[in-house]
């Protein structure tokens, strides 16, 4: 991939790290809010939704706390010279899947057997 390519995914990458890290901040600040709040209301039903609420709350902050690693680590290979490059078969990412996905570190086909062998619902790994 040449230098104005990889400058163009490095600022895309260093955007979404903006983006993720400030929702960790607002996720983790909702999060310490919803533990202060005490309304004197003790209802079984208000707690159940409280911690609801806080548990939603602090995954989502987990949830961006990965895609800040994962940002992270695609732009150590934009620095270590091998981004865009699949770290399972090391044929090049095609621009269109880095474009959808700039933290992708494999491949459409090896993600595809990735996925089929973990043999799950959960979310695409990275």
């Amino acid at each position: 991939m040449d230098k104005g390519r990889l400058d163009y995914f490095r600022q895309k990458l260093l955007d979404e790290l903006r983006r993720h890290t400030e929702n960790v901040r607002e996720n983790q600040a909702t999060a310490l809010e919803m533990v202060a709040i005490d309304d004197g209301v003790k209802d079984t039903v208000d707690m159940s939704l409280h911690d609801v609420n806080q548990e939603i709350a602090l995954r989502l902050g987990e949830r961006e706390s990965q895609n800040v690693a994962d940002v992270d680590q695609a732009l150590m290979r934009i620095d270590e010279g091998s981004y865009g490059i699949c770290v399972r078969c090391e044929k090049l990412i095609d621009e269109r899947r880095l474009e959808a996905l700039p933290t992708a570190r494999y491949d459409a086909q090896c993600q595809s057997i990735i996925e089929a062998s973990q043999d799950t619902d959960e979310h695409a790994t990275l």
